[in-house]
């Protein structure tokens, strides 16, 4: 299997909100990297969990897919993804699969944060 191009950096911007910084590229080998990172950022208790995509280099479906497999689980602990940093292509494309009605998508940090509460 060929190795992920992706680094996530979690922040903590709160007891109850955690960030991730996506550097690179989100397809079907960064399965490991993004659940990693979403364990990470839960296990303190974050009921908030925030995607920062402004270092998204490029994504495919299998990229999408495990965004839904991430948005599932959110889904089921009664937590909250928000994203920010998406390009107007990858704007469109949530547009497009509706991942946008799913997902808040907001146009800065704090504005994310904002909404999270």
């Amino acid at each position: 299997m060929a190795s992920a191009k992706l680094t996530i950096t979690t922040r903590t911007s709160s007891a109850k909100t955690s960030i991730l910084d996506i550097r690179g590229e989100v397809t079907g080998t960064a399965e490991r990297i993004l659940m990693d990172a979403y364990h990470k950022a839960t296990e303190d208790g974050a009921q908030a969990i925030i995607l920062n995509f402004s270092g998204l280099e490029y994504m495919n479906s299998s990229g999408i897919g495990l965004l839904v497999t991430m948005l599932i689980r959110t889904q089921r602990h009664k937590q909250r993804l928000l994203a920010y940093g998406l390009s107007d292509h990858y704007r469109q494309i949530f547009d497009l699969t509706q991942l946008d009605k799913a997902i808040g998508i907001h146009v800065s940090e704090a504005a994310a944060l904002a909404a999270a509460g």
